[in-house]
């Protein structure tokens, strides 16, 4: 079993560093460090030659790296979004030499643990839910100002949230008279708002997700950061994403069915498969936690893995 921060149990650890097909001398790129669990076990893989690069808005991410980076020269971390991986690469001059990208999509644990943080509904805390607090408005300054219709649209957009407008509306009609600051505060709302609960999930489940991933333009860096992590790779490259939900696992899935068929050419064209240019391969099947993972980490439950090499 491979080893990792005694902070942070990182989900599907040992599928993600066997699917990376880890080269001892090799480039890797962390997207989206955390608290270091995949990266240190990357590390673990490597000879005194190899590199990992990791990636992070959360500045608490970025101590974390900073004291790794201090203790392991192979290691170096950079405060940003991975959807700016390619400049990130320019810089280092690894563009079409990297062997491995890792993305561990959305919202970390200690992120929700954090009550300060404002990502869970669970714990008090201010109504936050940015990944770099330094950057963009916070969940309850967009909330202040937003209109009902879009309220509405990111809940069911992002959320799923069949009773958005309800919801919307009950957010819309208390700042008017009370500006709501506190997860709590917003989590009671919804709660109210809504007609009935789910059987073990709370009501505001889906209304967190949503804005948290409005908030942090989640999804539209997940699109822009792909086909980066294509470019930046070199020939027989790996890259592993895992998702915890289908709006993220859509999108990459569908990514890579397209990257891996090719030009869109009409099925009639007197072409071979290979002539279509795909640029990547599909490496095995979608990849969930077994049940030792899922006893000891519940919330692997929702983890997918897809895996992808580079042949172009």
């Amino acid at each position: 079993m491979t080893k990792a921060s005694p902070e942070h149990i990182p989900v599907l650890l040992d599928e993600t560093v066997t699917a990376l097909n880890i080269k001892p001398d090799g480039l890797y790129i962390d997207g989206t460090f955390g608290r270091g669990g995949h990266a240190r076990a990357i590390l673990g893989e490597l000879s005194s030659k190899g590199r990992v690069l990791g990636l992070d808005k959360d500045p608490e991410a970025l101590e974390e790296g900073q004291d790794l980076a201090a203790k392991d020269e192979r290691f170096t971390i950079e405060q940003c979004s991975f959807a700016k991986l390619s400049d990130t690469v320019k810089t280092r001059f690894w563009q079409g030499k990297v062997d491995g990208i890792l993305l561990d999509i959305g919202v970390s644990s200690p992120q929700l643990d954090i009550a300060e943080r404002g990502f869970s509904f669970r714990k008090e805390g201010p109504l936050d839910m940015r990944m770099n607090p330094g950057e963009g408005k916070s969940a309850a300054e967009w909330l202040a100002y937003a209109s009902m219709d879009e309220i509405t649209t990111v809940l069911k957009t992002f959320g799923e949230e069949r009773f958005g407008k309800r919801i919307a509306r009950a957010i819309v009609e208390t700042r008017d008279a009370s500006p709501l600051r506190t997860t709590k505060q917003l989590a009671d709302l919804v709660d109210k708002a809504s007609p009935f609960r789910e059987k073990n999930k709370h009501p505001a489940t889906r209304t967190f997700q949503a804005i948290r991933i409005h908030i942090n333009n989640e999804l539209d860096d997940l699109s822009l950061v792909l086909q980066q992590a294509i470019d930046v790779m070199a020939i027989g490259g790996r890259l592993t994403v895992i998702s915890f939900h289908s709006l993220e696992d859509r999108i990459v899935k569908r990514f890579f069915r397209d990257q891996a068929k090719g030009d869109d050419l009409p099925a009639y064209f007197p072409i071979t498969a290979d002539q279509l240019n795909p640029s990547i391969k599909l490496i095995g099947k979608a990849i969930k936690s077994g049940e030792e993972e899922l006893a000891r980490n519940p919330r692997a439950r929702s983890a997918v893995l897809r895996v992808v090499e580079k042949i172009k």
